[in-house]
């Protein structure tokens, strides 16, 4: 059982496995790239008396202790995931939010050349790059198409 792993890897450092600290890790878990509103939204559909600063400074804990990460997968608050996943990138489409996990060995080339060109040591677990899912990148296509939704404006709208 995971949450067995959590309570032996907070006692080796010396801290218990709250129920609030469980409530966190175990929502991290199930909604994988969460920000600290939706880990909250979680947290209190089984515990509804935990707040927003509860939920930061669980975090803020959880990840001093190495077992979050966080991304900033946007303009936003940071998501958060479990550290002890293998290490990705994100690829985040901007049409629709969707967040895939990608591995960093697939970016080993553009890290290379940094640190070839630059001296410049990268850090993938916080690695995101925007643009299209695959889905959002089909219908964005059928639209430019002719006969696609592009050619339907109102002459004169917006």
């Amino acid at each position: 059982m995971v949450t067995t792993d959590w309570k032996s890897d907070l006692r080796r450092r010396g801290y218990r496995l709250t129920p609030q600290r469980q409530l966190v890790l175990e929502a991290v878990d199930s909604l994988e790239h969460a920000t600290p509103d939706g880990i909250l939204c979680e947290v209190r559909r089984t515990a509804s008396g935990i707040n927003i600063s509860t939920v930061y400074r669980t975090l803020e804990l959880l990840e001093e202790l190495g077992l979050v990460s966080h991304a900033h997968l946007g303009h936003g608050a940071p998501t958060y995931h479990l550290a002890d996943r293998h290490d990705h990138m994100h690829l985040v489409c901007r049409d629709c939010d969707q967040v895939t996990e990608a591995d960093v060995s697939l970016a080993a080339p553009l890290g290379d050349g940094l640190r070839e060109h630059f001296g410049f040591e990268t850090d993938m677990k916080h690695f995101a790059i925007f643009g299209r899912c695959r889905d959002c990148a089909a219908r964005a296509a059928a639209r430019e198409e002719p006969g696609g939704d592009a050619g339907e404006s109102v002459p004169g709208g917006s």
